[in-house]
């Protein structure tokens, strides 16, 4: 693919790379300083592979102090910066530039907190996911925010992008879930927003720095909330002969008020793939599937299930399979947590992430469809339906440029439907440089100004994690 355009790099700073790398050197251990060719290319995508980019030169810092001196020479040297977590985000949010310094902070992964009677954790920005749950899950307590990458995707990524995942229905996203974040501004100045109470003095900066996309400084700790496990989960299979049947389903459980822990939607190649994969016992012989988790006591979920059972055969349902043990709870989630890696096995392909209003569900399923054949190409559906987030799987050959050309089409033209809709680019992966360049028809001109008008406050010159979220010939100076 070559739609997306990168700026040109900065000659002048190209030609100082050898005292860059010198002057980084002075500042950490030399094992925190990657410079060779071999060891760059690691670093040169993250999981929107279809580009790449060699960075000058990659940091591994070890602690807050570490970044803040990194950061503030490599303001003063006039060094462009892309922060990286684990590098698993989908649309390209850390991919760098050929004269920047990626600053990785896969080395700061230390569990610096647990405070279980006020139920919050401090942690660095390099810890997992799924690890702040190990960490206390024996203690009967978990960490809300589950991406299906969480046994690989960090801390640092998912306050840049604001992920979510399957029980964001019920729990929220990552802003929902952070108290406070310790944040090392362009000039290697340290400062902390939010704090350990549920809410803070001041103005919210905590809300503007979650899901900013590393364009405003670098997050190295965060306090989390962690929550008491409820008393019992148990997830149901709903099959249906259509996906509009599905679709319609779930916006009538939202709208009667109904909240599950979580609401999953596979279409029927979703469903295929996803079976062949993990083996979990999904129906076959549907068109749409439904995965919807209820918690509580047992009384609770007899009673919530019974109103959803009752909602889902009005809409057609054709299959209702209920876990009836752990591991079966555990293969379903497996199938569904597993649906990136496994339709990767089958084909190459481009995962979108629009959100919609629930109500049109119907139409948007339809649409997707439409619009993807129209392209010539397939498309597997599998997203969190409870809140309209997408993820329909446009699949492609990447060997045949015509038909990345396709896909890429199909991707913009499935997020401006989402848009016209009444949703929006992207719900939990971010903007990045996958839809910089659809930022014009989510936002008008005088909306995109006042955004980055924000933007340069912390950034004036500009140097944090260029070339993402805004379109390149929308700078504005501080």
């Amino acid at each position: 693919m070559t739609a997306i355009a990168f700026p040109a790099p900065d000659a002048k700073v190209l030609a100082r790379r050898d005292a860059i790398v010198a002057g980084l050197r002075a500042i950490l251990p030399a094992e925190a300083v990657i410079d060779s060719e071999d060891e760059r290319r690691a670093f040169e995508t993250d999981a929107l592979t279809a580009y790449r980019r060699m960075p000058l030169a990659v940091v591994l810092p070890s602690s807050t102090a570490e970044v803040a001196a990194v950061l503030a020479y490599l303001s003063r040297e006039g060094v462009r910066i892309v922060p990286r977590g684990a590098g698993t985000s989908l649309a390209g949010g850390a991919i760098p530039q050929e004269d920047a310094v990626v600053v990785g902070l896969s080395k700061m992964n230390r569990i610096l907190d647990v405070n279980l009677p006020d139920r919050t954790m401090r942690v660095e920005a390099g810890v997992t996911n799924l690890a702040i749950t190990a960490a206390v899950s024996h203690e009967g307590f978990f960490y809300a925010p589950d991406p299906s990458s969480q046994l690989a995707c960090t801390i640092a990524g998912n306050i840049a992008m604001n992920s979510g995942g399957a029980h964001c229905l019920k729990y929220g996203v990552t802003t929902n879930n952070i108290l406070g974040v310790t944040l090392v501004l362009l000039d290697g100045t340290v400062v902390e927003v939010g704090g350990d109470a549920l809410d803070a003095p001041g103005y919210d900066l905590l809300g503007l720095v979650c899901g900013s996309e590393g364009q405003l400084g670098i997050v190295t700790e965060a306090t989390v909330r962690i929550l008491k496990q409820a008393e019992g989960a148990r997830p149901v299979l709903f099959g249906f002969a259509t996906s509009e049947e599905a679709g319609a389903a779930v916006a009538a459980i939202i709208g009667a008020g109904i909240v599950p822990v979580a609401m999953e939607f596979m279409d029927k190649p979703a469903i295929e793939i996803c079976e062949a994969f993990a083996k979990a016992g999904y129906p076959l012989d549907v068109e749409a599937l439904l995965i919807i988790e209820v918690e509580g006591s047992d009384a609770e979920m007899d009673a919530a299930l019974a109103r959803i059972v009752e909602i889902a055969r009005r809409h057609g349902v054709k299959t209702v399979k209920e876990s009836k043990s752990a591991m079966e709870t555990a293969a379903i989630w497996k199938g569904r947590k597993s649906a990136f890696g496994a339709t990767g096995r089958i084909a190459d392909y481009i995962c979108m992430d629009g959100t919609i209003p629930t109500g049109q569900l119907p139409f948007v399923l339809r649409r997707i469809d439409e619009i993807v054949k129209g392209h010539g190409l397939r498309v597997a559906n599998v997203f969190h339906a409870g809140d309209g987030n997408l993820h329909p799987l446009i699949l492609y050959n990447c060997n045949d440029p015509l038909e990345a050309e396709r896909a890429e089409q199909a991707g913009n033209d499935i997020l401006k439907l989402c848009v016209e809709v009444g949703g929006c680019l992207t719900g939990e992966h971010g903007v990045g440089i996958e839809k910089r360049d659809l930022m014009r028809h989510q936002f008008n001109e005088a909306d995109l100004a006042q955004q980055m008008r924000v933007r340069a406050v912390f950034d004036p010159a500009w140097l944090l994690n260029p070339a993402k979220v805004f379109p390149l010939d929308g700078r504005i100076a501080a």
